[in-house]
């Protein structure tokens, strides 16, 4: 028992230096993807001067003059230390531009929207797996055009449908918990229908083993088989897809918020990107890589429990 324990617990350790590696790998080429890419930071910090001893001024001041090597590693210094730097444009510091109140914005409508997802893909995937009725290829056809949809045009839908003319839901009036619905459900809505999509097929699949034909010898219901056997099984793939999940809520948050005029990490980084703000957008990248990794570190775990077997594998 203590060697299966020490094996299992070299996979996890194994998972979080993996989790470094890739960490150090993200911000590297995030700082190499800033400085290559078109656009002058410098330009961005003057604004309307173009007073050449300015220009060197700023340059000498924020380091921008070293070479792109010497950069990196002040770059990197920094981080270790937990110094994001400065933002070219406000001045401020990009922790507490990003780790305020607009990571709060963004983070209260990724959550709303994850819950909405995790609920609705199940009850989905349940009510239709092994089914051929016309409610089942609906709700599959569904699941096809939602996935298949722009996010900013789904928001617009949405906002014709609930905000211009049911007007049942709010755009920008009413509380807080009002006006974040409409935003989640569209953030929600492509994940929950691929999410749905995977699940199903997992339950299909394990409802055909010899352990379902068991169960229904037993007396065990067509919902309870599913709920308490096809589930389970399905969990593996779809937890596989939760790194995918995860990014599509970060990077769908900076369409979302354009489109639903909502403050966040997400204006944030559209803002840093149309000015040069390089410390911004390799903060917003920090933070996007360190929010994937610990969801794959988590699922990579979590797999060691839903899956029993793989334990025993990694013994």
């Amino acid at each position: 028992m203590n060697t299966h324990r020490h094996i299992v617990f070299r996979r996890i350790a194994g998972v979080l230096l993996s989790a470094v590696a890739m960490m150090w790998a993200a911000i590297t080429l995030a700082f190499l993807a800033v400085h290559i890419a078109p656009g002058d930071p410098v330009t961005a910090i003057m604004g309307e001067s173009s007073d050449p001893s300015l220009r060197a001024r700023i340059e000498q001041d924020w380091g921008l003059d070293r070479p792109l090597v010497v950069q990196y590693g002040h770059h990197l210094a920094r981080l270790l230390h937990g110094d994001l730097g400065y933002s070219y444009v406000r001045g401020d510091p990009v922790t507490d531009i990003l780790f305020g109140e607009q990571l709060r914005t963004s983070a209260q409508l990724a959550g709303f929207a994850l819950l909405v997802s995790v609920v609705l893909a199940p009850l989905l995937a349940v009510l239709t797996a092994g089914r051929r009725d016309v409610l089942s290829r609906s709700v599959t056809t569904a699941e096809i055009v939602v996935a298949s949809a722009p996010p900013f045009w789904t928001g617009l839908i949405l906002i014709w449908v609930f905000a211009f003319t049911l007007k049942v839901l709010p755009v920008t009036a009413g509380n807080e918990f009002q006006r974040l619905i409409l935003p989640a459900v569209t953030l929600a809505l492509p994940i929950a229908a691929v999410l749905a999509q995977v699940m199903r097929e997992g339950i299909e699949r394990a409802l055909e083993q010899p352990f379902a034909l068991t169960a229904r010898s037993r007396g065990i219901g067509a919902t309870r088989l599913r709920l308490r056997h096809g589930l389970r099984h399905s969990l593996i793939p779809a937890a596989t897809l939760a790194g995918w999940a995860v990014s599509g809520l970060l990077t769908g948050t900076v369409v979302i918020e354009e489109v639903f005029g909502r403050a966040g990490v997400g204006r944030v980084t559209v803002e840093a990107v149309t000015y040069s703000d390089v410390p911004v957008v390799l903060g917003v990248a920090l933070l996007t890589a360190a929010v994937y990794l610990t969801v794959t570190v988590i699922v990579d775990i979590a797999y060691l429990w839903i899956d029993p077997r793989l334990q025993e594998a990694a013994a």
